[in-house]
């Protein structure tokens, strides 16, 4: 990741270096911040955001939730989002909005303290490298996803990723690229920071919302590919032992896009070598998407110019 020039923070563009916050911070203490992460592509047509719309429509629900009380418009925050890559002259990058709750003395209440909202441009390649076109591989994780009884796994919530990062760490000192978390009843719900797929017997599946999946925009992105190709696709419960012996698999999300799996606890899925057809197929049409090349989904992406 390399530096960029400016960063907005409460209605004003700072230089990188000057974003700072106090330490007493109260969201680096309780995990009080909710935020988002979008993409801005290099297309034909200029730079170009994947469904920003409905990356700070989700922000401004999780807020809502939470009772967290965003000043600005989403029309607002999504100018500021265009001026802020045009400020930072980049053709493409990884852009994370965050709210959270700020310093004033310490202690578990949110409501007496400040409210900030910032957004931070990355210059950001590919999430898992190389590996995200050639294919990771898996662990399931012992650390269980969280349900809606302890958090909501549908608010991109800063507290939830203590729960992801375990299980991250875990698989990588374990010698795998990523780790699948199973929901509380034992079913597969996600990667530490993407949605889940798999292909079997003719079909293609996806854990349904209520095994504490978040109602990631790729996801939703992938289902309406998967539609248009002609691919047929559920929403279902999956079990651990689906993932072992299905024919293709693949993970997805704004940072990971879409990213082949080879292998889950070491069991190779399909061949073990190379991305599946469907996979390919899928992956092919969303880089045709967000590159601008096919105008039928032109929709999705907001022009920076």
């Amino acid at each position: 990741m390399k530096p960029l020039s400016k960063i907005w923070m409460d209605g004003k563009f700072v230089n990188w270096d000057d974003a700072k916050i106090h330490v007493l911070t109260h969201g680096l203490h309780y995990g009080t911040a909710i935020f988002e992460g979008m993409r801005c592509y290099d297309t034909k047509n200029g730079p170009a955001v994947f469904r920003m719309k409905d990356h700070y429509h989700r922000l401004f629900r999780g807020a809502k939730a939470y009772e967290f009380k965003i000043n600005y418009s989403q029309n607002h925050l999504i100018s500021v989002t265009k001026e802020l890559i045009r400020k930072n002259k980049v053709k493409s990058c990884y852009i994370r909005p965050i709210c959270y709750i700020g310093y004033s003395s310490i202690g578990i209440n949110m409501l007496d303290k400040p409210f900030h909202l910032s957004i931070i441009p990355v210059d950001f390649a590919k999430y898992f490298g190389k590996k995200a076109e050639l294919g990771i591989s898996c662990t399931i994780s012992s650390w269980r996803r969280i349900s809606a009884n302890i958090l909501s796994p549908h608010v991109k919530a800063s507290a939830n990723y203590l729960n992801s990062a375990l299980a991250k760490v875990d698989a990588i000192n374990g010698g795998y690229d990523e780790a699948i978390m199973l929901s509380q009843d034992g079913h597969v719900s996600e990667g530490t920071g993407e949605n889940v797929f798999v292909y079997r017997d003719g079909e293609l599946v996806t854990p349904p919302l209520y095994d504490g999946v978040l109602a990631g925009l790729t996801r939703d992105s992938v289902i309406q590919i998967a539609i248009d190709l002609g691919i047929p696709i559920r929403e279902r419960s999956i079990l651990r032992d689906e993932l072992y012996t299905a024919d293709e698999m693949f993970l997805c999300g704004t940072a990971a896009e879409i990213t082949p799996v080879l292998s889950v606890d070491k069991r190779q899925i399909g061949d073990g070598k190379k991305p599946g057809e469907i996979t390919n197929r899928i992956r092919k049409r969303f880089f045709d998407i967000v590159s601008g090349k096919d105008e039928r989904f032109v929709k999705w992406l907001d022009f920076v110019d």
